[in-house]
């Protein structure tokens, strides 16, 4: 079954919870199924699309015919992130997405919360806020057309959704890479590094969303299927070298390794060393301040559970959020990323040095 074909066949027991057509729901046999349907618009969320997320999984919470949900986007992606667009014309015309980023993140703390199996099959482009709808999940599959990114230092804002409550738990510094650079990886790096808790080939799902249908277990189905092991994308020397260069201090510091690592013939670190120097500078000190904060957080309280430490994150990020979205370099980034296309934002302030942050974090 191809996704036009899972696209018609899910309307047999569809639900309206106000997502008009840019998201459908549907109950198939013991599945409440969330589609994301925006294929141009790589299944961006709208306000609209996570408010109706929001109701589908209260009211199917209590429902005893569904036993798991399960999500995924139409056409070449999973979903690609908030919109962001959307959120851009509202600060511009003086009405700052306060509301659009409380419910995501409300929706966010929901989703590592929920009681029944969460599976997300990450089949395409995933990131910024397609990963909020995935990566609290309970079960997260990827596959060979997976491509996984936290982009937000590139537009001026930071890894939202809860990504400090992923991203500096991954090992060997490996998030804090991911979040500073924005850099893309894919199923192989997603899984190793603990993203993903599965690998499938694509044309494994339909199996994999028949038995979900018929109402056997997620575990049981995984533990029964033949698993892909894509190996690392990224290579081990690589990654040793983001480990070594991550590990400081400061951001200040870790563009200092980047950089005597790139000035010692390491073409790997130059090229890094030279994409941190186009990031937004408060967005690089924001989340590496953040990251910092989250992992001394999970080293002293790792009795806690993921969901409680999202909590804790998500408050954290939702006063970060309403900082940066009445600051400059938000706008200055989705304008000539997004709008003007030109990939050359203009940051104010221009170094790390002139960039202050207030005392949003509480260290604990």
């Amino acid at each position: 079954m191809d996704k036009a074909q899972q696209s018609a066949t899910s309307h047999a027991g569809s639900v309206d919870f106000g997502g008009d057509d840019e998201i459908g729901f549907a109950v198939h046999g013991a599945v409440g199924l969330i589609r994301l349907t925006r294929p141009k618009a790589l299944n961006a969320l709208t306000h609209k699309m996570i408010q109706a997320m929001e109701r589908a999984l209260l009211q199917w919470a209590d429902d005893p015919q569904i036993k798991t949900i399960l999500i995924e986007g139409e056409g070449r992606a999973f979903c690609a992130g908030g919109d962001v667009v959307a959120a851009y014309h509202a600060g511009k015309n003086g009405a700052p997405a306060y509301d659009f980023f409380k419910d995501e993140y409300r929706l966010n703390r929901l989703i590592a919360a929920y009681k029944k199996p969460y599976v997300a099959l990450l089949d395409g482009i995933t990131m910024g806020g397609g990963a909020g709808v995935s990566v609290h999940g309970s079960h997260r599959i990827v596959t060979e057309n997976t491509m996984f990114a936290m982009p937000e230092s590139g537009i001026g804002f930071f890894t939202d959704v809860g990504g400090s409550a992923f991203l500096p738990a991954l090992p060997e510094k490996f998030g804090f890479y991911l979040g500073l650079t924005g850099s893309a990886i894919r199923w192989g790096d997603c899984l190793h590094s603990g993203i993903a808790t599965h690998a499938l080939k694509a044309d494994q799902l339909d199996m994999l969303r028949s038995k979900l249908i018929a109402g056997e277990n997620p575990d049981d189905i995984l533990s029964t299927m033949p698993m892909s092991e894509p190996e690392w994308e990224t290579s081990e020397q690589d990654r040793a070298l983001t480990t070594r260069c991550c590990r400081a201090d400061s951001i200040e510091q870790i563009i200092a390794n980047f950089t005597a690592a790139g000035e010692a013939g390491d073409e790997k670190a130059a090229a890094i060393a030279d994409l941190l120097g186009k990031r937004s500078p408060t967005s690089l000190k924001a989340i590496f301040t953040l990251f910092q904060d989250a992992e001394a957080f999970i080293r002293a309280n790792n009795q806690l559970s993921y969901s409680a430490r999202l909590d804790r994150q998500m408050q954290i990020e939702y006063a970060l959020a309403e900082i940066l979205l009445q600051g400059h370099d938000f706008y200055a980034g989705i304008g000539a990323v997004l709008i003007e296309k030109t990939g050359n934002p203009v940051w104010k302030p221009a170094s790390l040095a002139d960039v202050k942050l207030p005392d949003f974090v509480q260290h604990n």
